[in-house]
């Protein structure tokens, strides 16, 4: 899969794919990962779109940041896609990558034409516990002593542990997962909280005048998958249960989530 160009914008790393004169769609990766991520969907949204795939601080290929609050991290997405002069984009974010886009439409509403939420937990109380790999390399007192020692199968181990269906963790994000320092993301992971915690998702949504999609695992191991339905209350919203799928719809079912995403990006223009 190629690319048009890739570069660092406003301590992002910044990689285009698509013809740059179609309409835009910016993806947002989710806590602990990257923009590769994204990887498995990118070929048919390239078709017809410009997308913007980023990897926000502290993650992949861009620098770690003084500040994670969620709304500093819109701030500095916002700062990319006004240096890149694009009209309103697509913003699809991934787990609390939909809490970057979401941040980034209430401050830059002038950015946002619309926003699509894959696995994006509502509130903190649909956190559901944690699969015991996860909870090893995420808290401590094991998480600072495993993650510096970290195997790639036990990498492979954390990020499917999460998911309902097989799937394979193609290399290249196995590295830049490896890249994360343990203090960013265990900061990142707090951060994330603050925001949902202060007011949910759905409500946020609400005050917002702009068509969002919500696309949820019926089988998410992270997320409680009925409070999906908390984004019912979002009558701008349209929601997608996708059946046996877990918290990584573009690994676990890509064809039908890039399809989701066409569809709704093409019902948005």
């Amino acid at each position: 899969m190629g690319h048009a160009d890739v570069k660092h914008v406003h301590g992002m790393h910044v990689v285009h794919y698509g013809p740059r004169q179609a309409p835009p769609l910016v993806l947002i990766h989710g806590s602990g990962f990257s923009g590769s991520s994204w990887n498995p969907v990118v070929p048919a949204l390239a078709d017809r779109y410009h997308v913007i795939r980023v990897d926000l601080p502290g993650h992949g290929h861009s620098p770690p940041a003084p500040s994670y609050e969620v709304p500093e991290q819109a701030d500095r997405l916002a700062a990319v896609l006004d240096g890149l002069a694009l009209p309103p984009v697509t913003a699809v974010g991934h787990s609390s990558g939909g809490y970057v886009a979401t941040a980034l439409a209430e401050h830059r509403p002038d950015l946002v034409g619309s926003l699509a939420l894959i696995s994006s937990g509502p509130s903190p109380d649909a956190l559901l516990p944690q699969p015991v790999v996860l909870r090893a390399l995420m808290a401590p007192p094991l998480g600072p002593l495993l993650w510096p020692i970290r195997s790639d199968t036990m990498l492979r181990k954390g990020m499917s542990a999460v998911c309902n269906r097989p799937v394979e963790i193609p290399d290249d994000l196995v590295a830049e997962v490896r890249g994360i320092d343990y203090r960013t993301f265990r900061t990142v992971l707090r951060r994330n909280t603050a925001y949902i915690a202060e007011r949910s998702v759905p409500e946020r949504l609400a005050a917002l005048d702009v068509p969002v999609l919500v696309i949820f695992g019926a089988a998410d191991r992270r997320w409680d998958p009925s409070s999906v339905h908390h984004y019912d209350t979002v009558a701008t919203a349209r929601v997608e249960q996708l059946p046996d799928v877990g918290h990584l719809p573009m690994f676990e079912a890509p064809e039908t989530t890039g399809e989701l995403l066409l569809a709704f990006a093409v019902a948005g223009r």
